[in-house]
């Protein structure tokens, strides 16, 4: 979950999960082109811009309305900014992009202004309307996919983008009410999901789990095809990479980690040899990563809960003859 930590230094400023290490990262260059991804509220960017020189560009995109809205309301009147609503997954699509980029950010997950608000319908904490799509003019909402999903899609959908151990349980109870009423609140499915799984099924160190948790991630990540786009985006971003840009990545969950950890080692470093078949091609890596993943610090968590999770990895574009 994309969220906001205020700076001690800045009273007056809200910056975003990991600003100081994804600036540092990024190694902003004056007259450089850079993408924000995921502008959500702009904290990333506004910090990449203040690096730029007029002869610098920022790209923004992000496919909730919500978001470009503000993004025209805070930069459009800068000649340096550009800003285009969609998925960062057709980030190769966008010409703007087509003449390379120095550096690509994507801050990955839901955002705060998105969670926040009731009617998004992210939040099981809020009850609203069962929406969740971070694009609300685009597919099918979570109330409309649990209506026609089979139990076993759902049950796949929990387990494997949620890991709910009781993913078959829930899929069950889920079908049997809907037959009876269908769930258009977040609350509905909430008290569903708190009635099947319980207090203290789940629990991480100290801190336990809401039991609608992992139902909500889950069915969030497939409403919204989040590992799919993921998988493309990064694709995108090593393509218009320049050499010698940088990729900074901040994920909140080990699904999307791991993605992007295996998507820089599988650029970086050649695949295990095997001495029985001949080998074919010379490995050229094309990414290096940069140090290893960084976690929020204690003083950031500590202001910002949402930060616990938050992992950074950052990578460089080699050229060819690295």
């Amino acid at each position: 979950m994309r969220g906001e930590a205020q700076a001690g230094h800045l009273p007056a400023r809200h910056l975003p999960v990991m600003f100081v290490q994804v600036m540092e990262g990024l190694q902003v260059r004056e007259n450089g082109t850079y993408l924000d991804g995921t502008f959500g509220r702009g904290g990333h960017a506004r910090g990449v811009l203040q690096r730029l020189g007029p002869g610098g560009r920022l790209l923004l995109m992000d496919k909730d309305p919500e978001a470009i809205a503000h993004a025209e309301q805070s930069f459009a009147g800068d000649a340096r900014v550009e800003i285009h609503r969609g998925s960062f997954a057709t980030l190769a699509d966008w010409n703007a992009t087509a003449a390379g980029l120095d550096g690509v950010l994507l801050d990955l997950g839901v955002s705060s202004p998105q969670l926040d608000v009731a009617e998004r319908g992210f939040s099981f904490g809020k009850d609203g309307p069962l929406d969740m799509r971070m694009d609300p003019d685009s597919g099918e909402s979570a109330a409309q996919w649990i209506a026609r999903a089979d139990e076993a899609e759902i049950a796949d959908v929990l387990w494997t983008y949620g890991e709910e151990r009781l993913s078959r349980r829930i899929a069950k109870a889920i079908v049997a009410r809907r037959a009876e009423k269908p769930f258009t609140r977040t609350a509905d499915l909430a008290d569903l999901l708190g009635a099947v799984v319980g207090r203290g099924k789940h629990a991480s160190g100290k801190k336990e789990l809401h039991p609608a948790t992992r139902s909500f991630q889950a069915i969030r990540i497939h409403i919204n095809r989040e590992l799919a786009d993921l998988e493309t985006g990064l694709d995108g971003a090593l393509e218009r990479l320049k050499v010698g840009g940088r990729l900074a990545v901040i994920s909140f969950h080990s699904l999307e980690d791991r993605i992007v950890k295996r998507f820089i080692a599988r650029h970086a470093k050649a695949p295990p040899a095997n001495r029985r078949l001949p080998e074919l091609d010379v490995f050229v890596p094309t990414l290096k990563a940069i140090g290893d993943a960084q976690r929020a610090d204690a003083a950031e968590t500590s202001a910002n809960p949402r930060a616990r999770s938050a992992v950074l990895r950052v990578a460089e574009k080699l050229g060819a003859a690295a």
